[in-house]
């Protein structure tokens, strides 16, 4: 394989520093991965490792750029520098961040902050007066509920812009808000491209940095590289974190969010170039098969296969809906769901819960319809002991 070229062997066996000594050629590399698959308007990426650090430190950059704009400059007084010493205001100022509920955006201090998802990950552990704004929840099927579903999304929108006043009055204006094109650990909630396009233009008209949190929807399980592109928009975000399928973790941004002095967004490894080497090739891989193009023929298979398996199983299944192959569907009870994840492990097929009662399907983009087929008669199998 090319990855293992002996020009490569150095970036896999030595784990530079990336903030301060990275590697003659990580430009280079960077370009051919990550900047490869960027989002549209997005001219930057600052690698990170995990997840949560890609969004922790993305919280920061949206920060910076807030109190710059604030300032007119980027020059701090005096006071902010000796006030942050000691995590009183001006220096540590108190502004917020938008989310939403059922959001997850990770579990360190600031992610944690806006994650809503279940209450182990918060419990017993202190946090930030920050707004929490209703994610709407749709009826399904979509078709038979256009109008209630419009409504309830135009519910959040209006809640959405009545908390950034509210917060703004309290003195503590919202610098960013944060979302998820399909929230997954929350439930795999969706919501219609208009949602989205309607919060993108809130987030201009009162000054917000727009953050799409892609860890989990990134990497073309929707049919699309990035699930916002399902949007349609030209310029749908000001950040777009990433972790998971890209192998690595980081945040793509626009010119203006990126940091003004160095060691302001910074730490030891600042992400892994290696990563990139191995990112590259599933790249070529993705390109050369065409598995996007796979993921819509398989995801339009399975999603196709759970509605009849929902019409067969009315008392068990229900909300079946996904893109691409990042699918879900409600089970009547998390009993029912958990029994239902055990008895398919059990027969070689690795499901997750997520939300209350959801099942989420989650497969590799070499998924191909013949395995949703096979899937789909282990599934009915196991719900059929459920009757």
């Amino acid at each position: 394989m090319s990855i293992m070229m002996a020009s490569k062997k150095s970036t896999l066996v030595n784990r530079p520093a990336l903030g301060i000594l990275p590697p003659e050629n990580f430009p280079e590399k960077i370009t051919e991965s990550l900047l490869s698959v960027a989002p549209s308007g997005m001219t930057r990426v600052q690698t990170m490792a995990c997840g949560s650090c890609s969004n922790e430190n993305a919280y920061k950059a949206m920060f910076i750029w807030y109190r710059n704009k604030e300032r007119g400059h980027n020059i701090p007084s005096d006071e902010d520098l000796s006030t942050c010493m000691i995590n009183q205001a001006p220096g540590c100022p108190d502004l917020s961040i938008l989310s939403f509920m059922g959001g997850f955006h990770g579990r360190t201090m600031g992610c944690l902050a806006t994650t809503h998802s279940k209450s182990v990950h918060k419990l017993d552990v202190p946090s930030f007066d920050w707004p929490i704004a209703p994610f709407p929840r749709l009826q399904y099927p979509l078709e038979e509920f256009t109008k209630e579903n419009a409504q309830e999304e135009a519910r959040c929108l209006e809640e959405v812009e009545d908390l950034i006043v509210k917060w703004r009055q309290k003195g503590k204006p919202v610098a960013g808000i944060v979302i998820e094109p399909i929230q997954a650990e929350g439930g795999d909630n969706h919501a219609s491209p208009d949602f989205f396009r309607s919060l993108r233009n809130i987030a201009h008209k009162h000054g917000c940095a727009f953050h799409v949190d892609e860890v989990q929807t990134g990497g073309g399980s929707t049919g699309k590289f990035w699930a916002h592109e399902h949007w349609g928009m030209d310029d749908p975000a000001d950040i777009v974190s990433f972790s998971k399928k890209l192998l690595t973790g980081g945040y793509y941004h626009k010119d203006e969010l990126q940091a003004d002095k160095p060691y302001r967004i910074f730490n030891t490894w600042m992400g892994d170039p290696s990563k990139n080497l191995l990112l590259a090739e599933v790249l070529n891989v993705i390109r050369r098969e065409n598995l996007l193009e796979e993921v819509m023929r398989s995801g339009k298979a399975l999603l196709n296969g759970l509605y009849e398996l929902q019409a067969q199983y009315p008392g068990i299944l229900s909300r079946a809906r996904g893109q691409g192959t990042f699918c879900a569907i409600d089970i009547r009870d998390d009993a029912t769901r958990n029994s239902l994840l055990l008895k398919a492990r059990d027969k070689g097929v690795l499901l997750g819960g997520c939300g209350d009662r959801s099942i989420r399907f989650r497969p590799a983009l070499i998924f191909k319809e013949y395995h949703v087929h096979i899937f789909l008669n282990i599934f009915n199998d196991v719900l059929a002991q459920h009757k």
